[in-house]
């Protein structure tokens, strides 16, 4: 049941499963083994099931849009007069969430997703975001893997390094 239970936490919040199934009282091989399972397994699931839910997305979404109402609608997006033809043109306005992104995404990339998902993003959220932004790059899905994995190694060394703090 622990072993469930890390695997599960594991495919979420990767960065603590670790030292938790460490402290829970699981073997250091078993430990290991059901965090790289749940980090691996998590990020293959939410990955194709985010791929799945934007392929959603994209068919409702004109759907979505006609039933809401208008005076929403303005409230979301800013028009602005164009000088030349008096036309009015949509410009969307940012919200702080989307702005954090597109930064995260400028400064760092397709490597800084990789490299972050398993400690900061956490697994959902950067297999989402993979999805979203770099879905057509050819081994994605095996940095991702790798990435995992080295963090595994990370963290183990981290408790070999202070073992007295998870035994």
């Amino acid at each position: 049941m622990k072993i469930i239970h890390v695997v599960l936490l594991a495919s979420v919040k990767y960065i603590l499963t670790l030292p938790y199934a460490m402290i829970i009282g699981l073997e250091y091989k078993q430990a290991l083994i059901a965090v790289l399972i749940g980090g691996i397994g998590g990020f293959l699931f939410f990955y194709y099931l985010s791929k799945r839910a934007i392929q959603i997305y994209h068919k409702i979404r004109p759907y979505i849009y006609t039933l809401i109402p208008r005076q929403q609608k303005t409230e979301n997006w800013k028009f602005v007069q164009d000088n030349t033809n008096q036309q009015k043109k949509r410009r969307k306005i940012f919200s702080k969430r989307n702005r954090l992104i597109a930064r995260f995404r400028k400064t760092y990339g397709f490597w800084g997703i990789i490299v972050t998902t398993p400690v900061f993003l956490t697994i959902p959220v950067g297999a989402f975001l993979a999805n979203k932004y770099y879905s057509r790059r050819r081994f994605l899905v095996l940095y991702m893997i790798l990435s995992i994995i080295g963090w595994a190694g990370v963290l183990s060394g981290f408790i070999h390094l202070f073992p007295r703090i998870f035994f």
